[in-house]
């Protein structure tokens, strides 16, 4: 999805953790063939992936523990409208100057 929104030019760097999913060899070609560089954190070393963890802990704790999910489809319409919605585009972020994400991309542009 993000590749398809915001079309980034080859020489990307993609970071992510050693998940299984990330080494998997479909996603890995899924980068290649955007022209994209992986980039993995290294093995038993949670600094690499801190603004992700750090991410996740907002999610979880600004939207996910408080709501109750029936359905796995009614989560993953909640999170994405919650990251769409509200993180990207209202939230404003400490790291970038107390801004939305979105304010910042359109600063940049």
């Amino acid at each position: 999805m993000a590749i398809s929104a915001q079309r980034p030019g080859a020489g990307l760097i993609h970071h992510s953790d050693r998940g299984v999913q990330y080494a998997s060899a479909e996603y890995r070609k899924l980068l290649q063939s955007a022209g994209f560089k992986a980039s993995m954190s290294r093995k038993a070393d949670c600094y690499d992936n801190a603004p992700m963890e750090s991410f996740f802990h907002t999610l979880k704790t600004e939207q996910v523990y408080h709501t109750h999910y029936a359905t796995r489809a009614e989560a993953a319409r909640d999170v994405f409208a919650y990251i769409e919605g509200f993180y990207n585009r209202i939230r404003r972020h400490s790291a970038i100057g107390y801004i939305s994400p979105i304010e910042m991309e359109l600063k940049a542009a």
